[in-house]
């Protein structure tokens, strides 16, 4: 039997695979778990990205304007945004700059700039530092709108994603719409309508092509490229940009010098606090007549800027130590300046609206009902102690002057004489009397009330002047005329009924004739000057409550003095004094 030779051991082994082959399979796994773990992390950052529909229609309080009676804007409630802006109604100077410098190539790339991003890279590497950025405007929209600043990974990663949905869902034009309207430039506002306000005092669509070079210098870095904090670094990046303009075709060599030449710093804006007890009244009237405010208001006031702005810096002048507050309007009723105190930001408090004890600035009242039943100035009256029950109040100054005139009753504020005319026709008639001027029904049906006792506010007492300076016309205070959407929609408008006759002529001549008195020959001698037709002083028990109204040729002012917390002042301080000094200095 021949001999059987065994099988080749190599032939019947398996050949081990190959190194080459090997790696190329070990790679691909690593390829595809690469790809996967990524595809996790997008997928896991896409998810934890903010609702991109609901932050793009993105839920505020509505902003109030609150706009003087030239129409001029005073100060905001709740603005974070300038007024929208578009490509479409502004100038074409104003996104050409912004494009000009941030992204001049942004109508011919995608949602990234590609070759920006490796310009910025080997210029990065040439400095040894990062001196510049190749983020499109499209990638700073999406940080500008939906994402925070944190330097995380996951938040470029989901920059990127944004940016792709957003050049997918709107147009270039769109796009920069979004940037312009969501860009932070100005502390806690956005859009460069709310910075060219803040800086120029204009809207984005009234900016010359200096002033857009120089909101568009403040992009690289709000604060440090500011026309107000570093203006030197502004204006040197301003003509950067004008020169990039040129260079780009976008303006003329002309235009930019003509523009170089009129870049400045920015002014201060105004300090708004001398408006905001002003506002603060206003915005509570506009709840009451809209309700629930669902959409931005346009407020148009009474508001006269220049007076407001006088009050508020005279009225602290006169007040050491006190409280004070003063109302200004015209004889119709329209409030032109109100201060509710000293200083808003020390206290909010509108003392304006609060009730006090008007003391004798309420016997006007009084005096009208003498007039309107046939007494006059030159009638004889008797100032002697006097007492109604338990009520015996005596003069301020402990004096009596026996037989007088009723026109020297009054600028002397005596108060037997008025206690005796309201027992002489009831106080009933006096109560009546306040009804027809406005506050009747505010008030106690008592003998005090005759001298002051009954609280009123600044406005009520100011308002029963104004009626008397109106030719005896009924006056309704108003500080509103107009308010409109963002759209201009009329959503109110005064529509004033005709006044009402409420005093005759005759009583109006003697009335105007005793107030006058008061500031010649009476208690108000230094609230006169040039244009005072009159007034009349007020001060309650104990010196809680000093107060001067009076008028001039347009205006009726109510002054009020006091504390807080209806703690006596100093016995010198009357109605006399202090409220007729700001009075004088407020006309002046």
């Amino acid at each position: 039997m021949p001999r059987q030779t065994p099988p080749d051991s190599d032939k019947t082994k398996p050949q081990p695979t190959s190194w080459r082959r090997r790696l190329v399979v070990y790679l691909l796994n690593i390829i595809m778990f690469g790809v996967i773990g990524i595809a996790g992390y997008v997928s896991y950052i896409y998810l934890d990205m903010p609702s991109l529909d609901a932050i793009l229609h993105e839920t505020r309080d509505a902003a109030v304007v609150f706009l003087d009676r030239d129409g001029r804007e005073i100060r905001s409630v709740n603005r974070i945004m300038g007024m929208p802006v578009s490509v479409d109604t502004l100038p074409p100077y104003v996104w050409q700059s912004i494009i000009a410098i941030e992204d001049k190539r942004f109508f011919q790339h995608g949602p990234v700039d590609m070759r920006g991003i490796t310009r910025a890279m080997v210029g990065n590497l040439a400095r040894g530092r990062i001196a510049a950025g190749g983020s499109s405007i499209t990638q700073q929209t999406a940080k500008n709108i939906f994402l925070t600043r944190d330097k995380k990974i996951s938040r470029k990663v989901q920059e990127l994603i944004l940016s792709y949905w957003l050049e997918n869902r709107f147009d270039k034009n769109q796009i920069l719409d979004l940037y312009m309207n969501r860009v932070s430039l100005v502390g806690g506002m956005r859009g460069i309508d709310a910075a060219a306000r803040a800086m120029f005092g204009v809207g984005a669509a009234d900016m010359t092509l200096a002033q857009s070079v120089q909101i568009t210098a403040m992009l690289k870095a709000p604060t440090s490229y500011s026309p107000l904090r570093n203006p030197e670094r502004n204006i040197a990046r301003a003509r950067v940009i004008l020169a990039e303009m040129v260079r780009q075709g976008y303006i003329t060599l002309a235009a930019a010098r003509d523009a170089a030449h009129e870049l400045a710093p920015a002014r201060p804006t105004p300090d708004t606090n001398v408006y905001r007890y002003w506002t603060d009244f206003v915005l509570d009237e506009v709840y009451s007549r809209l309700g629930t405010v669902s959409s931005d208001l346009y407020v148009y006031t009474t508001l006269n800027r220049q007076l407001q702005e006088h009050v508020a810096a005279t009225l602290p002048k006169k007040l050491t130590g006190y409280q004070g507050a003063v109302i200004a309007m015209e004889y119709d009723g329209a409030v032109r300046a109100m201060s509710g105190g000293a200083d808003y930001q020390a206290s909010q408090f509108n003392r304006a609206t609060a009730p006090r004890q008007p003391g004798s600035a309420f016997k006007p009242v009084v005096y009208l009902v003498a007039l309107e039943n046939g007494m006059t100035p030159n009638t004889m009256v008797n100032d002697a102690p006097f007492a109604i029950g338990d009520y015996n109040p005596q003069n301020y100054n402990k004096r009596y002057y026996g037989d007088i005139t009723l026109a020297t009753a009054f600028a002397k504020s005596v108060n037997s004489v008025p206690l005796k005319l309201t027992q002489k026709y009831g106080i009933d008639a006096v109560l009546n009397m306040a009804g027809r001027l406005g506050v009747g029904t505010k008030l106690r049906r008592e003998y005090s009330t005759v001298l002051g006792a009954s609280e009123m506010t600044l406005i009520d007492l100011t308002n029963i002047y104004a009626v008397i300076w109106n030719n005896g016309e009924s006056v309704r205070p108003y500080s509103i005329t107009k308010i409109t959407d963002a759209s201009g929609t009329i959503l109110y408008e005064r529509n004033p009924s005709d006044p009402i006759h409420i005093l005759g002529d005759e009583t109006i001549e003697y009335m105007t004739q005793m107030m006058g008195d008061v500031v010649t020959t009476g208690t108000g001698k230094r609230a006169n000057a040039e244009h005072v037709r009159g007034g009349k002083t007020g001060t309650s028990n104990n010196n809680r409550d000093a107060w001067f109204v009076g008028a001039t040729d347009k205006l009726v002012i109510g002054v009020w003095v006091g504390n807080d917390d209806f703690t006596p002042m100093e016995s010198s301080i009357t109605g006399g004094t202090i409220p007729a000094e700001i009075f004088h200095d407020i006309v002046n």
